[in-house]
């Protein structure tokens, strides 16, 4: 999602401080001290969702007024599975299957982002929650590459209502159901809401967005899905 002249790793949803053993969920302690650190970082703009190859003349799909969530889901959440990586996403409305590939925060604390030679492939977020897991599971994904249209190019298109299931390393499938989706200027990037969590398994999924700036080499929002497991 990076375009010349930035850092790959400086996009991802927020700049995000070391977590403990990453074979453990964050305690709630630690998930407070990194939506802390987050926030300040997003106040500055750096290390947010930003930037893109910028290599398609099409606009990504942007979340229309109606689509931005106002809150979680509520009633029954689906159930909280053990923690197992996940291997693969599937979103039907969008017609996304794609691999998913681990990603970590670099040492600057950036989230890092799935290889640029790799547009076609997820990642996720490794020292937080895995899908289906109690807390928030943090997916990022590419808008655009050097030959077009990327894995989240689509994101926008997500309406409440829609399905988005995850293939796990144990062979179980999480299912989410997606609460609202919404585009964010970097400097609002919704931080308590993309990596706080509660005892519901929660799933969020983050991509570029907004017009292509080709003087600055960057896109200048966030888009944000929000989803619950439901089965």
């Amino acid at each position: 999602m990076t375009g010349a002249g930035t850092t790959p790793t400086s996009d991802g949803g927020g700049n995000l401080s070391p977590q403990r053993n990453p074979e453990r969920g964050p305690s709630r302690a630690r998930t407070a001290a990194v939506v802390a650190a987050v926030t300040l970082t997003g106040a500055t703009g750096a290390g947010l969702v930003a930037a893109g190859l910028g290599t398609t003349s099409l606009r990504p799909p942007q979340p229309g007024a109606s689509a931005a969530p106002t809150g979680e889901r509520s009633g029954s959440p689906g159930p909280v599975l053990p923690r197992s990586e996940p291997v693969r996403i599937t979103i039907p409305r969008i017609g996304v299957d794609a691999e998913i590939v681990p990603v970590d925060s670099d040492s600057n604390g950036s989230l890092e982002v799935p290889p640029l030679n790799r547009p076609e492939v997820a990642g996720w977020y490794r020292r937080g929650p895995t899908p289906g897991e109690a807390g928030n599971a943090v997916l990022v994904g590419h808008v655009d590459s050097q030959a077009g249209p990327a894995v989240f190019f689509d994101l926008g298109r997500l309406r409440a209502g829609d399905v988005v299931q995850v293939t796990r390393a144990d062979g179980r499938q999480a299912t989410f159901t997606v609460d609202g989706a919404g585009a964010y200027p970097k400097e609002r990037f919704p931080t308590e809401r993309v990596y706080g969590g509660d005892a519901a398994a929660r799933l969020r999924l983050i991509t570029c967005g907004g017009r292509f700036n080709p003087r600055t080499g960057n896109y200048p929002d966030n888009i944000v899905v929000f989803a619950t497991a439901t089965r």
